[in-house]
């Protein structure tokens, strides 16, 4: 994951306790408690880091990601990961956290993909992504890149907008209306050529740029929707748009960036069905005693997902 990332070239905080990473897992059942119910040993499930509190406002609402306790295995310090040989996946986990059974033939690898999928569904249905949309994703690394895979099984039209050349190559394997480079061609005159002059009905910043904010506010159409997805460098987390436009326009600028439980049985459905094209989103697989290496590959930016594979 790009916070993974992140974390990886940052360093751990000098006071944390060290915390094995990786928050986007698969893997098998080899031993189980005995009070535990709903699973057999042989299993295989899919984990997702989330665990809520039950008690807070947001939980009691039913928007368990908004947890004011919210823990997340493999981020959280002291609250272990999935990137070792086993993993234990404690009660509160279980009871108030996610874990899916995997589907019959989808592979641990493309299971493992589950969880960021699981961000992308749950922002595609909360702004009702439909039928003849214009989309435009902005940026093309592994979650822009199912941005462009849900959005199209959700019947939209859908623009890549990438500079990096590797990326978007990588961004043309899903077949988008159209991928350009928004330093060597005009963005909202290529959005304008598609929507007959009206603009984008949604564009999602699905990068860590604070400047593509205001090239979304530019080219969504009026009563359109700007969906904040990628978050900024927690040291540059301010952003600039044009409230006059966002105003008058009656323009909706909304932030989103996790996801219901229901929505990681939902991811890996889709991905068991081939809507997710599991095979295009993996670049590579690494054992775990190549981390370091995997790391480095993808902060290069020259692949889409890596897995590591115990």
């Amino acid at each position: 994951c790009g916070s993974d990332l992140r974390r990886w070239r940052e360093g751990p905080s000098s006071n944390a306790p060290a915390t094995i990473p990786g928050h986007e897992i698969a893997g098998q059942i080899v031993q189980m408690g005995e009070q535990v119910r709903g699973y057999n040993t042989g299993d295989r499930i899919a984990v997702g880091p989330d665990v809520h509190c039950g008690q807070c406002f947001y939980c009691r609402h039913g928007r368990f990601h908004l947890c004011d306790h919210l823990i997340l295995y493999g981020i959280t310090p002291g609250y272990h990961g999935g990137l070792s040989q086993k993993m234990v996946v404690p009660h509160e986990l279980l009871s108030r956290g996610i874990c899916h059974v995997i589907p019959e033939g989808l592979s641990d690898e493309a299971a493992s993909l589950a969880e960021p999928c699981s961000s992308v569904i749950a922002c595609h249905q909360a702004a009702g992504t439909t039928l003849g949309e214009m989309v435009v994703i902005m940026g093309a690394g592994p979650i822009g890149c199912l941005h462009v895979a849900i959005a199209q099984s959700r019947g939209a039209r859908v623009l890549v907008s990438e500079p990096n050349p590797v990326r978007r190559r990588m961004a043309e394997q899903f077949n988008p209306t159209a991928v350009i480079d928004p330093l060597q061609q005009d963005l909202k005159r290529e959005v304008h050529r598609l929507t007959h002059g009206l603009g984008a009905d949604r564009v999602i910043c699905a990068n860590p740029i604070a400047s593509t904010h205001q090239q979304a506010v530019d080219i969504v159409r009026k009563g359109g929707e700007v969906v904040l997805f990628g978050g900024l460098p927690k040291a540059q987390p301010m952003t600039t748009m044009d409230a006059n436009r966002i105003h008058y326009h009656e323009i909706r600028v909304v932030g989103s960036f996790s996801y219901h439980p229901t929505h990681h049985a939902l991811a890996l459905e889709l991905l068991a069905q081939g809507v997710i094209p599991a095979e295009k989103v993996i670049s590579a697989v690494y054992p775990l005693d190549q981390v370091q290496q995997a790391f480095e590959a993808a902060g290069a930016g020259s692949v889409l997902k890596i897995v590591i594979k115990p």
